[in-house]
């Protein structure tokens, strides 16, 4: 839960709300934050079997889910600056209150709901408790990583008014 509440908190806070700065903390926290909580939580990710895999799927929903994001992402030259800054409303906002609030009920769920339907499912197919949760650490990486990236490339090419009036 902690960290579905970092995630969308950070992501929100950065990225909601028009003529965005996109600066070198708003492209550095996220690896920085991926670099001080994925070693703190995965402690032997798993190598084969369904784990990996259910690992491997998480992680490229992960991606989906940010690439999704950077649709609802407007990156444009600031008409003051000149520098890259961006846009996300409510359509960008509500996909990210959507899937960490789904990864929220699943981790609620887990434990109060569905524990004994999910624990059957898990020895069935052979997925450890810390493959499920380093799934969830994988998935929330990848869409805030994702977004980064996607932030980042689309800041760098950016065409300031005074490279478009100088024809470069």
């Amino acid at each position: 839960m902690i960290i579905n509440a970092a995630v969308l908190i950070a992501v929100l806070e950065a990225d909601l709300g028009p003529h965005r700065k996109i600066g070198k903390l708003r492209i550095l926290r996220p690896p920085l934050m991926t670099a001080a909580i994925v070693p703190l939580f995965i402690k032997s990710p798993a190598t084969q079997g369904s784990g990996l895999a259910l690992e491997l799927a998480a992680a490229v929903a992960g991606l989906f889910v940010g690439l999704l994001a950077m649709t609802f992402t407007t990156v444009y030259a600031s008409p003051t600056t000149g520098k890259p800054v961006s846009r996300a409303g409510f359509a960008y906002a509500a996909l990210w209150i959507a899937v960490i609030g789904a990864r929220a009920a699943f981790s609620y769920g887990s434990e109060h709901w569905f524990a004994q339907r999910l624990g059957r499912w898990m020895i069935e197919h052979q997925v450890t408790a810390d493959a499920l949760t380093d799934a969830l650490l994988l998935m929330a990486v990848a869409m805030t990583l994702t977004r980064t990236i996607g932030l980042a490339t689309r800041a760098a090419t950016v065409r300031t008014p005074a490279s478009a009036s100088n024809g470069t």
